[in-house]
């Protein structure tokens, strides 16, 4: 079968050149930026001293919006590290971040660091894409540690760092594409509690299952087998014991699709990667590769990304980029679909596909991109049981 997407040629991207790009945030930096800081708030106060009210209550807001903003980031903050993570006193705890974190990967650091003193915080450049591998100093601290917590734009979660780590006994959190909207408001603020206990109370229900058949109006019907004893029931938040890996906000249940198995039609009707959908996005599957993207611009920036990735593999495994990598459905009722997948994948009632690598699955497609795009109303069975209609869960 001829594959559309084939690439022949191209060349690879220089290698980031690790040391000279990890920067390392040490407390002296923090608090000569705090100085800044305060330094200008008190010439602004001084300029508006002859200001007449109304300037007066206005400053006053904005800085009572600043304090609210602190205390969320701080309350989300022990949330992660008391309640998702448990960090002991005895634990080595690396929290990593890139630029566009750094204010999250502060706040986590001052929560960790009442639990434990042995806490380090790094900031890494931010990656290319899902599944970029981090710096080589960043992947050596990584299989040091106790406990990884790591806000970054890009996941890093399906990279070997991440795996050698888990491996290595490490507990692992990563939020990707986080930011300080979605750290303060919404799925961060669940009762994982509560959601472990619903996930758990799945298993009854996936037991035996093997067929997964999912359908919209907006056009996907695609079949697919899974085996039943794989699926995925430990994002629920709670990541407490060595080798554990969560996302945050946590809420999902997923599965390896079995490989060469899928074929139908998927389409994407509510946010890819980081985007919410203004036009669906069509893909054609045939045995678990994709072979047509369909839908203007997104679909044209989709075989761009993911033709860009196939360079990089060797000639043969090239193709294995449009793996239909993971399927799942989310279980968090706090969750919202706001154009970041971190968050779109765990609301309460929605199913999401991801293309690319599926090595952390169990899969054979090592290919260091990972996407997952979000459907918003989908009908789900497995066998002849349907757990999903219109976007509502039914069990």
């Amino acid at each position: 079968m001829v594959r559309p997407f084939r690439r022949k040629g191209g060349k690879e991207r220089p290698p980031i050149v690790d040391d000279e790009e990890l920067l390392v945030v040490v407390d002296e930096n923090i608090d000569d930026d705090s100085d800044n800081i305060n330094a200008e708030e008190n010439t602004s106060a001084i300029e508006l001293e002859d200001d007449n009210v109304d300037s007066t209550i206005i400053e006053e807001s904005e800085e009572e919006t600043v304090d609210d903003i602190t205390i969320l980031l701080k309350n989300s903050s022990q949330i992660v590290i008391r309640t998702c993570l448990d960090i002991r006193r005895a634990d080595n705890v690396l929290i990593v971040c890139d630029p566009t974190t750094g204010e999250i990967g502060q706040s986590l650091h001052e929560a960790a660091i009442e639990r434990t003193d042995r806490v380090l915080l790094i900031v890494m450049p931010k990656g290319r894409h899902h599944g970029d591998e981090p710096p080589t100093p960043v992947a050596n601290l990584m299989r040091q540690q106790s406990v990884i917590i790591a806000p970054t734009r890009y996941s890093l979660t399906h990279t070997r760092a991440i795996r050698q780590a888990l491996k290595d006994g490490a507990r692992v959190a990563t939020m990707p594409g986080m930011n300080v909207e979605m750290f303060t408001k919404g799925g961060i603020s669940a009762d994982f509690t509560e959601i472990k206990r619903n996930i758990s109370d799945l298993s009854p229900i996936l037991r035996r299952k093997r067929i997964v058949n999912v359908k919209s109006e907006n056009g996907t019907d695609v079949t697919f087998e899974v085996n039943w004893r794989e699926w995925k029931m430990d994002d629920n938040g709670i990541c407490n014991r060595p080798r554990m890996l969560t996302n945050l906000p946590a809420g999902k249940v997923f599965v390896l699709p079995r490989e060469n198995s899928m074929n139908g039609t998927i389409v994407i009707d509510g946010s890819w990667e980081s985007n919410l959908v203004d036009e669906p996005v069509t893909f054609i599957i045939e045995e678990g590769l994709v072979i047509d993207v369909k839908g203007g611009s997104i679909a044209a920036s989709i075989r761009q990304e993911f033709g860009e990735a196939a360079r990089r593999q060797n000639v043969k495994h090239r193709e294995n980029v449009w793996t239909v990598a993971e399927f799942g459905f989310g279980m968090n009722p706090m969750a919202r679909l706001l154009g970041n997948v971190l968050e779109d994948e765990k609301r309460l009632g929605t199913c999401y596909f991801a293309l690319g690598d599926n090595t952390s699955l169990g899969g054979s497609a090592a290919v260091g991109i990972h996407i997952p795009g979000v459907l918003k109303s989908a009908n789900v069975w497995l066998d002849d049981t349907q757990i999903i209609g219109d976007g509502k869960l039914l069990m």
